[in-house]
């Protein structure tokens, strides 16, 4: 049987159940040549030199950028971390997010559309597609019914999915290599020993990778990324945005180059909907501001040559604003509105919390020391003559060269450090980024306090050689003291 449409029209069950199952119809982006797209080669490159890049630089005989989980230690250049400095890795989320929400305010979706690593390597995966397939109508004749699967189809589709693999593998294995040092990485991939877990998500970063960039693609921009849902609340009728001019453009349609298109009654678009081919998201521009944009300036560069070809003013489609467009305003004039409260906001914000972390690394003391009390040991009595109680301390050195520290306990007269064995403790070696554990004892002769419990302080001094300096790093520690009745 049939459904009734509402003008009492049957619609055949076939046609129904084709639109609740086609969940996604395959998008052919149009190649496109121009300013916009010369930006996001530009940043293609930019960004992957520095991803396939930073694990093969060396810092001080070691990994310049390496987060040692296994370790507990995260390097950056000069700079060493410990999950106690987990504060550092909140202050940059914090940034990331509010940088997010400025560059939105200002220009909309910039980060979508030039450096998100969906965009990237998807954009990575077309340039193959296309240096394999060939461009647009190539793709499409090729996916049709109309060509059969031959040896030609085959070995088109086999090379460019080889490719498309070597280069999903080569970024999960350049993914792995900032969390464990690259070179070892790659000794044991050689050697075939990875251990079970770097096989793992070796393999997981590869196939996801490949899945993304070369299947779902824009699903991914669509459905998948929350941004996309958000970004209408963070932009307003200032932000420059892909905009279609719809005053200047409609009412729009075909006709020849010699002719008079205002004395016909038509608008600046000539409904060549080649717009729509370079799309990556396969949306029309001219239907309005959609969430799916990802603003690419695809379709700018796309419509700019027809306009150059047709002798129209470029700029039907342009980065503007729905104000400039409304107000048939030039873009100098729309910039004058950029510096409105919220981007002034998100400015100040950025700001001062920018000048603070850059404060506090520049400051950091890379000296850490964490003094515990043995609560499993009571204050006891020795050989009649002495009061001990056993404290572990912990020193940390996060710095890149060896630190001689020396620890001294104020607060109570007469008090000893010794180690384990009993002996005086004067001077502990640290190696660099390293962090020492060990378990000492506070003395003091019995009679020269009373009993009860007293604060004491461990006043702990690290002396580091930092190139020709001398640097003395401080630090000082609270606990407590008990001598029993």
């Amino acid at each position: 049987m049939a459904s009734d449409t509402p003008g009492g029209k049957p619609v055949p069950i076939e046609v129904i159940e084709e639109s609740l199952y086609e969940v996604r119809r395959k998008i052919y982006p149009r190649s496109v040549s121009g300013l916009f797209a010369r930006w996001r080669i530009i940043l293609v490159l930019a960004t992957q030199l520095l991803f396939y890049g930073l694990p093969w630089v060396s810092w001080n005989g070691r990994q310049a950028v390496l987060f040692d989980l296994i370790q507990r230690k995260f390097y950056i250049f000069g700079l060493v971390l410990w999950p106690q400095d987990v504060i550092y890795l909140t202050l940059l989320l914090i940034l990331s997010a509010l940088a997010l929400f400025l560059f939105t305010a200002i220009a909309g979706r910039l980060f979508c559309g030039y450096a998100c690593p969906q965009t990237v390597y998807t954009e990575i995966f077309m340039w193959i597609e296309r240096k394999v397939e060939g461009d647009r109508f190539a793709r499409i004749r090729l996916d049709g019914e109309e060509w059969p699967w031959s040896f030609r189809k085959w070995r088109l589709k086999i090379t460019k999915h080889v490719l498309w693999l070597f280069v999903a593998f080569w970024t999960g294995f350049t993914f792995i290599g900032y969390f464990t040092p690259i070179t070892t990485l790659g000794s044991a991939l050689l050697h075939l020993s990875l251990g079970p877990w770097q096989t793992f998500w070796l393999c997981f970063y590869s196939f996801a990778t490949w899945g993304n960039a070369g299947f779902m693609r824009e699903q991914v921009c669509k459905y998948m990324c929350p941004y996309a849902r958000f970004q209408s609340v963070m932009v307003d009728k200032d932000t420059f945005l892909v905009t279609y001019d719809k005053v200047r453009g409609e009412p729009r349609g075909s006709r020849s180059k010699s002719a008079d298109h205002n004395a016909l009654g038509l608008g600046d678009c000539v409904d060549c909907s080649i717009c729509v081919q370079v799309c990556p998201t396969g949306i029309d521009i001219r239907d309005g501001m959609q969430y799916m944009c990802i603003g690419c300036g695809a379709c700018i560069d796309a419509c700019d040559q027809v306009m150059e070809k047709v002798h129209y003013p470029k700029g039907l489609i342009r980065y503007t604003t729905e104000r400039a467009v409304e107000d048939r305003e030039s873009n100098q004039s729309a910039i004058r509105h950029i510096l409105r409260p919220r981007v002034l906001i998100y400015t100040a914000f950025i700001t001062v919390l920018t000048s603070a972390f850059l404060f506090s690394i520049f400051t950091r003391n890379p000296l850490r020391v964490d003094v515990m009390r043995d609560r499993g040991a009571l204050a006891r009595e020795v050989e009649g003559v002495r009061i001990e109680n056993i404290y572990r301390i912990q020193i940390m050195n996060a710095s890149e060269n060896n630190m001689n520290v020396s620890v001294k306990a104020t607060g109570l007269e007469g008090l000893k450090i010794l180690n384990s064995q009993g002996q005086v403790v004067t001077e502990i070696e640290v190696a660099p980024a390293s962090n020492l554990l060990m378990p000492i004892k506070v003395s003091s002769e019995i009679g020269i306090n009373k009993p009860g419990n007293y604060p004491i302080y461990f006043d702990v001094i690290a002396q580091e050689m930092s190139g020709n300096e001398l640097i003395a790093r401080k630090r000082e520690e609270k606990s407590t003291f008990i001598i029993p009745r």
